[in-house]
């Protein structure tokens, strides 16, 4: 069993790595610094018609910060389409920790009082590390993400770190850059001062207000 510290794990994403296990049951952690990173552009970001739809309707109820826990713990979970997670004990233990220091956050989709659909991520300067998403809804974890853009922009954060490129987030305008340009953009990011608006309500219908397509 590796021990990791908070301190370690922050000081370890300020310099463009992040820890992963191969598996649920598996207890060795990884640091993995990746060739090239995914990251969603703040200000290029894409919403599609269908999914602007949902979020003026208001399906879901979303909150921040709510249920980092329960989170966390959904976003490790094996699903059909999912069969083997990154998340261990001792991650989700220490992720729980961050968010107790307020480097944790989370975003929350709810129907009634039923947790459907999240992520989570850790915040540091300006530089926001998405980590994991879940969804028990149809398009609760899409609502969630476009939540979590709206509140990143209205805070100040220049940087949305989504680790690797995969189909899912095609659709929001990922891109993929190099290790070089992304480290680039992180220690600017960190040089900045950023903090995620609290409270609830539905800050992904400013994202995309006055946008009728």
């Amino acid at each position: 069993m590796q021990l990791l510290t908070p301190e370690l794990v922050l000081s370890a994403y300020s310099i463009g790595l992040f820890p992963m296990a191969n598996d649920r049951d598996d207890p060795v952690i990884h640091w993995i610094d990746p060739l090239h990173r995914g990251v969603l552009p703040l200000d290029r970001f894409h919403v599609s018609r269908r999914l602007k739809k949902v979020i003026r309707q208001e399906r879901f109820r979303l909150t921040v910060d709510t249920a980092f826990p329960a989170v966390i713990r959904a976003c490790a979970e094996a699903t059909p389409d999912r069969p083997r997670t990154w998340l261990n004990d001792d991650m989700i233990s220490l992720y729980i920790q961050l968010f107790e220091r307020g480097h944790g956050h989370s975003i929350e989709a709810w129907l009634g009082d039923r947790l459907v659909g999240g992520l989570y991520g850790l915040a540091l300067g300006a530089a926001f590390f998405g980590e994991s998403m879940f969804s028990r809804a149809t398009d609760a974890s899409k609502v969630a993400l476009v939540e979590l853009v709206a509140r990143l922009k209205i805070g100040g954060f220049a940087l949305l770190d989504t680790q690797f490129v995969n189909d899912h987030l095609k659709q929001f305008g990922i891109e993929e850059i190099t290790r070089t340009a992304y480290k680039a953009r992180l220690k600017a990011a960190l040089q900045q001062e950023a903090a995620l608006p609290q409270g609830p309500g539905c800050f992904a219908r400013t994202l995309i207000a006055g946008d009728r397509g």
